[in-house]
């Protein structure tokens, strides 16, 4: 596909990066909407949404340097430090799965009681918009030949041809593989417009908040069947326990966890909101 969008002079703009920078400004539109649908203020969830967008980005590189470190790559041994420092991994998106884990760490973190959201309404309205961004993010790794799939046989089955995707990513060139990418845009793009339609049904706060993490994890297990980057580490030895999968399964107890804590706990109510007494 396309990895650069043009050069200057050796330096290549990346068709990932602008469509991380798309994936943002559509998910920050969307988390103001869904948040201001629940009386949020738009400023507080905008101050929120950048302190989560910085976490996940370096959520996703520390995820993607840690397996690395850790784990066999691609049957060639562990990474070597020094390779934490080469234009490739500099360049590489991470792993989203890191990204997420990291944002959810600082999105707990920030809902202080000072912060002034409360915690499962505002994890409801950010919830879609993550996933939005997820999908829109995908195009870029498509663009990009990274996370690619496995061989495949099928009509939809796809080609990389472009030599920087080999380059950057490994991808495999000339071979069709399955358009894993794609894969993982239609589904978190099913998940987005679940989430929204399951708001408009929602029967406690958190509902669509711990949704979120069951539906995220279910997908990535499922996806991980057509996966064929195999630089993202085995886990125990056991081929299948990719790092995908595992974080995935993380994901599902989360949610469960999360939906379990805020089925029978009453709505939360705004301090202006609370009646004065007589």
């Amino acid at each position: 596909m396309h990895p650069y969008l043009f050069h200057i002079g050796s330096f290549g703009i990346g068709t990932y990066g602008l469509m991380m920078a798309l994936a943002f400004f559509a998910a920050l539109a969307l988390a103001k909407r869904q948040g201001t649908l629940d009386g949020l203020s738009g400023e507080a969830v905008t101050d929120l949404a950048i302190a989560v967008l910085i976490a996940g980005v370096i959520g996703s590189k520390l995820l993607m340097i840690i397996v690395g470190l850790l784990t066999p790559v691609g049957g060639d041994g562990h990474m070597a430090f020094s390779d934490i420092f080469t234009i490739g991994m500099l360049r590489a998106g991470g792993a989203v799965h890191g990204g997420i884990i990291a944002a959810a760490i600082v999105f707990f973190w920030k809902m202080r009681p000072k912060s002034g959201l409360p915690l499962r309404k505002t994890g409801d309205a950010l919830v879609p918009a993550v996933a939005l961004g997820q999908a829109i993010g995908r195009i870029g790794c498509f663009m990009a030949g990274c996370c690619y799939g496995t061989s495949c046989d099928l009509p939809w089955g796809v080609a990389f041809t472009n030599p920087d995707a080999h380059e950057l990513s490994g991808t495999p060139l000339f071979e069709h593989i399955h358009p894993v990418q794609l894969y993982h845009f239609g589904a978190n793009l099913l998940i987005c417009g679940i989430l929204i339609l399951a708001r408009r049904k929602r029967k406690f706060e958190g509902q669509i908040f711990s949704l979120y993490f069951v539906l995220e994890g279910i997908g990535r297990v499922i996806v991980e069947l057509w996966r064929g980057d195999l630089d993202r580490g085995a886990w125990l030895g056991q081929a299948w326990l990719t790092t995908g999968r595992l974080t995935a399964i993380g994901f599902i107890a989360l949610g469960v966890a999360i939906w379990a804590f805020s089925r029978n706990r009453p709505p939360f109510i705004s301090p202006k909101e609370t009646p004065k007494e007589a």
